[in-house]
């Protein structure tokens, strides 16, 4: 019970840190003279995912590989089809030519690219399949280039007011906050960890399972309000660029750093979820062309919410008989 009551507060420490750090970066980009769209680009796309960073560093380092797949392709899949089905269902998001062409199909790229470089036993029939650190390294590439296109987006548009700082912290104030949401992120995420180990020793399922499920929307948990307060305020391109821009960080830095910290091994079983995401991303580039064009309707994004309960009781009901 003890460690039950830990990882919710374990939860509760990841979202808090990672507002800390938001509101701080914001605050410190507006004193160094900023452009809005720099500070949405990469404090609210990346931002929100923290936590899946601090938890990924922490169970990296423990070597708990089931938790680190899991995170990740889980908070991805809770992204689109979670939070852009909830968030369209508030309010139908049209976006720009640019993120249909570019950024969503980068997310698609993402996920492929992650399936590609971890079946190694199946391209080559090595003894071991994952993601090494020769691997890691080719996801921190692509996001070198990723981070390279945003700067250039940023020098030739304005910038946006939607999301300005909470507030205009002095200098000491900037700091306390990027310093406790740091000490506060990584004391949560050693605790979340700790807590979806044993929550998965209780049950007697996979660490992946617990991670696709408990850990993947628990850290996903600041992409859902940012996108669906965006999706209420009907600004479509936060609430679509927020998750779009999350999963691309997710896999491309995340999964990067991590394999790079410790080889990651990659199950067969991880396929079916890795297969999942990459469908799911394929779709949401596929609906941009539906209906009315460069929008995602509030009818598509039932249809994700059925897929993603869908494939969450798929995944339970396949743990239960792989127990029994």
């Amino acid at each position: 019970m003890f460690e039950l009551l830990l990882t919710a507060v374990g939860f509760a420490f990841v979202i808090k840190g990672a507002d800390f750090l938001i509101e701080g970066a914001s605050a410190l980009a507006r004193r160094l003279k900023v452009s809005d769209l720099v500070i949405g680009l990469t404090v609210i796309a990346f931002g929100t995912s923290l936590p899946e960073l601090f938890v990924n560093i922490t169970a990296s380092i423990e070597g708990q590989g089931g938790i680190t797949v899991g995170n990740i392709i889980g908070s991805n899949i809770a992204n689109i089809l979670l939070i852009l089905g909830i968030s369209a269902v508030i309010f139908p998001l049209a976006v720009t030519r640019g993120t249909v062409w570019k950024e969503i199909p980068l997310g698609l790229l993402a996920a492929a690219l992650v399936m590609l470089l971890s079946n190694d036993r199946v391209i080559d029939a090595g003894p071991w399949s994952g993601l090494r650190r020769i691997d890691g390294l080719v996801l921190l590439s692509f996001f070198v280039v990723f981070i390279y296109y945003m700067f250039g987006i940023a020098k030739n548009t304005e910038g946006f007011e939607e999301h300005p700082a909470k507030k205009d912290y002095r200098t000491a104030g900037i700091i306390i906050r990027l310093v406790l949401g740091f000490v506060v992120l990584i004391v949560g995420s050693r605790w979340v960890v700790g807590g979806a180990v044993f929550i998965a020793k209780i049950l007697g399922v996979s660490q992946s399972l617990i991670g696709l499920t408990i850990v993947a929307v628990g850290t996903s948990l600041p992409e859902l309000a940012t996108s669906v307060t965006a999706a209420y305020r009907k600004n479509a391109e936060i609430a679509v660029g927020t998750v779009v821009g999350s999963n691309i960080f997710n896999i491309f830095f995340i999964l990067g750093l991590s394999a790079i910290i410790r080889p990651v091994p990659f199950k067969a079983e991880y396929n079916i979820d890795t297969g999942f995401l990459v469908l799911a991303s394929f779709i949401l580039f596929v609906w941009m062309f539906t209906g009315k064009r460069n929008k995602l309707d509030r009818w598509e994004a039932v249809v994700f919410l059925i897929m993603y309960f869908g494939y969450i009781s798929f995944k339970i009901i396949w743990s239960m008989r792989t127990i029994s």
